[in-house]
């Protein structure tokens, strides 16, 4: 079995952009993987992945031209269905083994092993190892039927095998139009075939700056050279990305010392999978479009034109852009000219805009909102903002004029109302990124002043994991006044996420929630808050307030695991569902510190003992304890060190020291120890059983205050 290393390429009409980067690494991935469980590859072989505008293309080091051969043990039936009472075989053994390639003479050669409890026949035999043409046919076909295509095209064959073909007439469906494969092991052409081609050695360069066409590749291992420097093209998407990022650098540099490209790693692998040998160059546009707010100017050209635009140090913008052409003359100007063309009449549409919404102010517009459906169930906009508003009131009502004063609220009623109302400008209308940014710059335009702008601008916050909160406590209320409409309403309709869908972003909702909570210290109460929110839907909705608040902790714990936290210290705070969720940062502190303390297994588990008993037990127990019925000693001292522990651990628990309210529990694991041991907790006198249980209700209840401590026995 000769190895060598395989190139496999697939040549294609242009490739969506944004979806090239996934396609080609799963090209590669599974069909690499294909080849391995055919036993083709080695566990020393490595795998390159190619995708440019035009190619899906994988190199395989170290492959075989064919697999060995491998011994296979199948399991029959059971002897007793195999075999009849004399020891012959069966009719039903007889044709089984007649499909496995075998005849009567083979079952003398079956062997019987135990499988369950009866025992069972089994059949021995040699699958040979594919040859390399047929294992790469199979991972070829695997590879193309696993991609992860986002919009499947359909088009008819001009040329196919077969007596029956009939050019025009036979149709397939894929990505986009494929014209070309090349397989080659070594220097050797495998014969394959997928989408009406044959395989060969030939592929396409650049569409214009390629030095030969086609180009007759060489060897597996001459594919990317040759490609460069006779096709004009980078074939990896990683090395033709790295070069867009150098150009780039290079390019803001020379254009200014300060100046910067704006950082968008999903702008960069769209334009990286739009080139087939990058080249950077400099445009810019008229300064006077620098009047229109940059965020307009920015989504324009990035979403429209692919462009890159140039900030200086403080991040403002500059009038300069960067373009990632796919093409190389000698002298840019035509290109660079073409480019400043094109994007004047984008940045023109965006100043129109600008300019045609300030003729109208926001408060305006709100009326405009009751036209707007919202969701069905849900109705409009308009009543979306109303309920927003009572919400803000609420959570300014919770908070308290502390927090909270006469003004501010005038604020947040007043950001509450207008927050949606730059969903009904054009800008917004023609770029929907923009709505709360949009609106913050008209409200600043209305004269609304600076705090009520940010927090219209700010309301949508946090965007995306990672992104920054409101600015001001305004915005804060606001933020959470609308998340909360969100998730109590479409809780309340059952519009749950399911899976892997979340198409109102709830799961982001929910942790923006969180986030403004605990971030911004807010004492407010979980439960509570969403049942208030509720009630301001009226009859529009079922209260969900039970299954939003699951909802809402299981993200928690899913944040807080992510953030480092062991699974055992979460499931013991969030055991407790503490309401308040500033405090959670500071139990998990005082679990962690009590989970190092020498006692703090054995109490554990002393807790999840007590837990068990009480759930166990069949009356209704309360916290009670007779001290005149504490007959044994060891029942006695435990009263006694409770007592004392506990009213150490419930002073520091009220001054919210949680880690010194642990702490004083740890005196009782020995009077804990010495009661299982001496103590019969179910004993036969009624009253005694129930004082012995009340004890048990007080020392559970003195523990669980901080943390459920039972979640950390092993």
């Amino acid at each position: 079995m000769s190895a060598s290393n395989l190139l496999v390429e697939l040549f294609v009409e242009e490739l969506p952009p944004k979806a090239l980067k996934k396609l080609g690494e799963s090209f590669a991935q599974v069909l690499s993987d294909s080849l391995k469980s055919q036993g083709l590859t080695s566990a020393e072989s490595l795998v390159t992945a190619f995708a440019s505008p035009r190619r899906l293309a994988v190199h395989v080091s170290s492959v075989v031209s064919k697999g060995a051969d491998q011994a296979v043990q199948q399991k029959l039936m059971p002897v007793n269905v195999g075999l009849d009472a004399s020891g012959q075989p069966t009719p039903a053994l007889l044709k089984r083994l007649s499909a496995l390639g075998g005849g009567p003479e083979a079952v003398a050669s079956l062997k019987r092993a135990l499988d369950g409890k009866a025992e069972a026949l089994f059949f021995d035999s040699i699958k040979t190892g594919a040859t390399l043409a047929e294992g790469l046919q199979k991972a070829l076909d695997e590879a193309l039927a696993k991609l992860p295509i986002p919009k499947v095209m359909s088009y008819q064959l001009e040329q196919g095998q077969g007596a029956d073909f009939q050019p025009g007439w036979t149709s397939v469906h894929f990505v986009r139009p494929a014209h070309g494969l090349v397989a080659l092991h070594g220097d050797q052409v495998v014969p394959v075939g997928v989408l009406g081609l044959v395989s060969g050695r030939e592929t396409h360069g650049h569409r214009f700056e390629a030095k030969f066409d086609p180009i007759v590749l060489e060897h597996a291992d001459s594919y990317a050279e040759q490609l460069a420097q006779d096709g004009a093209v980078i074939a990896s998407f990683d090395e033709r990305r790295a070069d867009i990022v150098r150009q780039l650098k290079a390019a803001a540099t020379k254009a200014g010392h300060d100046l910067h490209p704006i950082e968008d790693d999903a702008l960069l692998d769209e334009v990286t999978g739009l080139v087939e040998r990058p080249n950077v160059v400099t445009g810019r546009f008229d300064s006077a479009f620098l009047e229109v707010p940059q965020e307009c100017l920015i989504l324009t050209m990035k979403a429209n034109q692919k462009y890159f635009p140039l900030l200086d140090a403080s991040g403002k913008l500059s009038n300069q852009f960067l373009i990632v052409s796919n093409i190389s003359p000698d002298d840019t100007s035509a290109v660079i000219g073409g480019n400043e063309r094109v994007v004047r009449p984008r940045l023109a549409d965006a100043q129109f805009f600008f300019n045609q919404d300030r003729k109208k102010t926001l408060d305006s517009r709100v009326d405009g909102l009751a036209k707007v459906v919202y969701h069905g169930k849900l109705g409009t906009q308009g009543e979306r903002v109303e309920r927003v508003r009572a919400i803000a009131k609420s959570l300014a009502d919770s908070l308290g004029q502390g927090l909270v004063g006469t003004q501010a609220r005038l604020e947040v009623d007043v950001a509450a109302r207008l927050a949606k109302v730059d969903l009904l400008t054009d800008m917004v209308g023609e770029f929907p990124e923009l709505q709360g940014i949009m609106g913050g710059y008209y409200a600043r335009n209305d004269g609304l002043g600076d705090t009520v702008a940010r927090a219209i601008e700010d309301h949508y916050k946090p965007r995306f994991a990672g992104d920054e909160l409101p600015r001001d406590l305004v915005g804060v209320v606001v933020a959470l006044a609308d998340k909360l409409e969100t998730l109590v309403g479409l809780f309340g309709i059952g519009q749950l996420p399911t899976g892997d869908k979340d198409p109102f972003a709830l799961r982001r909702h929910a942790l923006g929630v969180i986030r403004m909570l605990i971030e911004r210290d807010l004492p407010l109460e979980l439960e509570p808050t969403l049942r208030k929110a509720a009630a301001v839907f009226g009859g529009k909705i079922t209260d969900a307030t039970s299954a939003l608040s699951d909802f809402i902790y299981d993200r928690l714990a899913g944040s807080l695991r992510e953030q480092g936290y062991s699974a055992q210290e979460v499931d013991a705070v969030l055991a407790l569902r503490p309401q308040r969720l500033t405090d959670i940062a500071q139990r998990l502190a005082a679990v962690r510190a009590f989970a190092v303390l020498s006692e703090a297994a054995s109490l554990a588990a002393a807790n999840k003992r007590v837990g068990n008993i009480l759930k166990k037990s069949e009356d209704a127990v309360q916290a009670k304890v007779d001290t005149a019925l504490l007959k044994e000693p060891a029942e006695a001292a435990l009263y006694e060190a409770l007592t004392s522990a506990g009213s150490k651990a419930s002073q520091a628990f009220d001054q919210g020291d949680y880690t010194a309210s642990l702490q004083a529990l740890a005196v009782l694991k020995n009077p804990v120890d010495a009661f299982f041991d001496n103590v019969m907790v179910n004993a036969e006198d009624a009253a005694l059983r129930a004082n012995r249980l009340g004890l048990l209700a007080s020392l559970h209840q003195a523990m669980n205050r901080v943390a459920d401590l039972s979640r950390l026995a092993a």
